[in-house]
């Protein structure tokens, strides 16, 4: 029959007196004090990996306390039961704590700073934010030629438990371009997240909700013009259908991008999503919009700053917010809903060519040659087809009938 052990509290080890023999106070779990005869207190964590007893010396007490060898012990534990040895684990960490090796954190950030100037700076604060939260405590003091598929795709399966699928597929993606980044730079044989092809549970299919049918688009409309809240948050809400950006260039928008008067929009690269600039040909109805808010906004960069300073743009959950307001939820209509909203009835309705809405929406769009489209191409076509556009959600306000007719060549 098992020895029952009762745990320790922290003053029978404060109490611990040496003895001639070395001794034991045991914790459970396979963690135990060893008092020696000259008074030394020393944790020790017994375990057994891959068939073999093994010993792990994790510290003295009092620097390690009886709360933090037992936090040693849990992670250790969980460390077994994803197959990973503890003690090479720690191994890894006293040798980067000595720059004896380099590991996948310090490559990870050297990585990090090397590229996230090629991105917006949310996009490369998630970035690290993910890495800090999702793959550093787990791989990130071991040696980045170490780590095998097991390992990282263990992180990745803490990941899945809490139910976040999607984000777990895009760590993958991550700590492959950190990877490769250290095959391409000497510190790594190979990039083991092609191995995990496969391993990760395929998140449920999503689409952004959106309006597409016109009879349900005329009393959204309706609903913008008569919104009561902030002015700002107001004129980004009638704004939205007109440009059908995404939401995060809606609201990053700049003033020194804004030209009214060759009624253009000039979205630089590090803003957009697929790196390229953009440009939004604006129609009368966004002049006009624009013209008034700047006057009250022109004195900040941005053209839809946020409430409390000039300094920052809005909320990214203003304009959802609103819509939740006038009555929309999540099932029925979102920011990326507007996107939708036009390339449906762009296509459907009003037959525009698919390649012309596809540019404006900054899809990847080539030409028959292969060659990306630039962000001049078709850009006359594009100026009407946002005029069209914008008069025909004008008569959708004003209850217009929807005749569908064939428009621009297609």
């Amino acid at each position: 029959m098992p020895r029952l052990i009762i745990p320790l509290t922290e003053m029978k080890v404060l109490k611990a007196k040496p003895q001639d023999k070395k001794y034991f106070l045991f914790d459970g779990g396979g963690l135990f004090l060893l008092v020696t005869p000259s008074g030394g207190k020393l944790w020790r964590f017994k375990y057994r990996f891959d068939g073999k007893s093994k010993l792990l010396a994790l510290g003295s007490y009092p620097e390690i306390s009886l709360a933090s060898a037992r936090e040693v012990r849990k992670t250790a534990r969980s460390d077994i039961a994803q197959k990973i040895d503890p003690g090479e684990v720690l191994k890894a960490q006293k040798k980067a704590l000595t720059g004896d090796i380099e590991t996948f954190e310090a490559i990870a950030r050297e990585w990090h700073d090397k590229f996230k100037s090629n991105w917006t700076a949310a996009y490369a604060d998630l970035k690290m934010t993910r890495m800090e939260q999702d793959l550093f405590p787990w791989i990130g003091k071991k040696p980045i030629a170490e780590i095998k598929a097991p390992e990282l795709l263990a992180a990745l399966r803490r990941v899945e438990s809490r139910g976040a699928l999607e984000t777990a597929r895009r760590i993958r993606t991550i700590a492959g371009e950190v990877m490769r980044y250290a095959v391409a730079t000497g510190r790594a044989e190979r990039d083991p997240t092609g191995d995990l092809k496969g391993a990760l549970a395929k998140p449920p299919e999503r689409h952004h909700a959106a309006l597409t049918e016109p009879k349900d688009v005329a009393p959204l409309l309706r609903s913008l013009d008569g919104y009561e809240g902030h002015f700002v948050v107001k004129c980004a809400l009638r704004l939205a259908p007109l440009f059908f950006v995404r939401p995060g260039e809606l609201r990053h928008a700049e003033w020194a991008e804004m030209d009214l008067d060759e009624a253009t929009w000039n979205i630089p690269a590090p803003k957009m999503k697929m790196k390229q600039a953009h440009l939004v040909p604006l129609c009368r109805q966004a002049v006009a919009i624009l013209t008034e808010l700047k006057e009250l906004t022109g004195a900040s960069p941005y053209v839809f700053p946020s409430g409390r300073t000039f300094s920052r743009p809005m909320s990214e959950n203003a304009v959802l917010a609103a819509l939740r307001r006038m009555g929309y939820d999540k099932d029925t209509m979102s920011g990326h809903g507007f996107r939708a909203m036009a390339r449906t009835i762009l296509d459907e309705i009003l037959q525009v060519r698919v390649d012309i809405i596809e540019h404006q929406l900054a899809h990847a769009v080539k030409d028959p040659n292969g060659r990306a489209y630039n962000r001049t191409s078709h850009l006359e076509e594009r100026r009407k087809m946002m005029q069209l556009w914008a008069d025909y959600l004008d008569g959708l306000k004003a209850g217009a009938e929807v005749i569908p007719f064939k428009l621009m060549g297609k």
